[in-house]
């Protein structure tokens, strides 16, 4: 089965979000067609959560916290964004506000 474009696959996650009353937006658009996506995800009050992609033991893709599970600054993921596009320069930054938190991804959160 040939996987969604990223393109896609992004203007889906940013409208779930803007359905449920969020708001959300791309930072950097990476290649429309392959690129990974990097998200942060708000709080509005100084607390973000940041999800990447991996792979689990069963070739399927999940979401994982490589800065650790609680919230985090902007400080961080900027610093961790910057190296991961020093490698990969087709990558994605989306980001979402919302108070609650929440991050909108259809596929596992592994913590």
């Amino acid at each position: 089965m040939s996987q969604i474009r990223t393109e896609i696959w992004v203007q889906a996650l940013l409208r779930r979000a803007q359905v449920a009353g969020a708001m959300g937006l791309v930072v950097k658009k990476g290649d429309i067609d392959a690129g990974a996506v990097l998200l942060q995800v708000s709080y509005l009050d100084g607390r973000v959560d940041f999800y990447a992609p991996a792979t689990d033991m069963d070739g399927q893709r999940i979401w994982t916290r490589p800065l650790g599970t609680e919230p985090t600054d902007d400080v961080r993921i900027r610093a961790y964004c910057e190296r991961r596009l020093e490698d990969d320069p087709d990558l994605w930054l989306v980001e979402i506000e919302d108070r609650v938190g929440r991050h909108f991804l259809t596929e596992p959160v592994e913590n």
